[in-house]
């Protein structure tokens, strides 16, 4: 009798590895540990792989390709589920990699526009105030940031949906021209028909989201994990729970915040009486 396989794999990238591994596996009428020895990794290792619970590493994929004497199979989908990121800080490299297989991103943004929809600029800017930063490392940092938004140019790009705090069209990064820029960036992306560009006045009453910037990745309308910006660095939150709060956070500042047409006119009256 064939067991159930009781991860859904439309839940995440790491999901699908785990249910393929799963399935792959008692295909081969292997147990966890038998699999485990073959390929000299620990039963809770390859245990937690098919919970999706850990991330394994490429050469993980490359010994089950083995084991099942698959030509690539497993190594393909490792590298389809966790593509190499953009150059990127090393505390900042698994949150790329999610950011460019979540199929739906959800920005909050209340002390900067968000890095998917920076100009060069801007960028620039920001990055060249990190403490004892080179002049090489910086604009790697730049392309890196720039790289992340070709998710945009796909032919099936993930639905972005970004509200940011009225004081972010007004925060004085980089001068006037550096500004105008920036904001004409915005007004450029709300035309694009996969992005949302919505502004929460001061009004707002939602008051959570000032205590910092976050970013809900989903995959096929199920949020999954999520990036939480702090000092000195931020984190990856996959907790159900902290996520949750996260999603009821985003959906009362977005209740607050005016509809995109509305947005958009008041970021071209901040761009004609502010950055001219």
């Amino acid at each position: 009798m064939t067991k159930m396989i009781d991860i859904d794999p439309e839940e995440s990238p790491r999901a699908r590895f785990a249910y393929e591994l799963r399935r792959h596996r008692l295909a081969a009428e292997l147990t966890q540990k038998q699999l485990g020895r073959r390929i000299g990794f620990s039963t809770s290792a390859v245990a937690m792989v098919e919970t999706s619970k850990f991330r394994p590493s490429e050469r993980f994929a490359e010994l089950c390709d083995e084991v099942f004497g698959f030509d690539g199979v497993m190594t393909r989908l490792y590298a389809e589920v966790w593509p190499p990121p953009p150059p990127v800080p090393a505390h900042f490299r698994d949150w790329a990699v999610e950011e460019q297989r979540a199929t739906a991103l959800r920005f909050w943004a209340p002390l900067l526009v968000p890095g998917m929809l920076q100009t060069k600029g801007y960028a620039r800017q920001i990055l060249s105030r990190l403490p004892g930063i080179s002049a090489e490392l910086l604009e790697e940092r730049v392309a890196g940031r720039m790289q992340r938004q070709a998710v945009l140019s796909r032919d099936n790009p993930p639905v972005i949906t970004t509200l940011i705090d009225e004081g972010v069209l007004r925060r004085p990064i980089g001068g006037p021209a550096a500004m105008r820029e920036q904001l004409e960036r915005l007004l450029e992306m709300a035309q694009h028909p996969k992005v949302t560009v919505q502004i929460v006045p001061y009004s707002a009453e939602a008051l959570s989201g000032l205590n910092g910037a976050f970013t809900i990745a989903e995959m096929r309308g199920n949020p999954y994990t999520v990036r939480v910006e702090s000092q000195p660095r931020g984190r990856t939150v996959t907790d159900r729970s902290t996520i949750a709060d996260l999603v009821n956070c985003f959906d009362a500042l977005r209740a607050d915040a005016y509809p995109q047409h509305l947005s958009c006119k008041m970021i071209e009256e901040v761009v004609k009486h502010e950055w001219t």
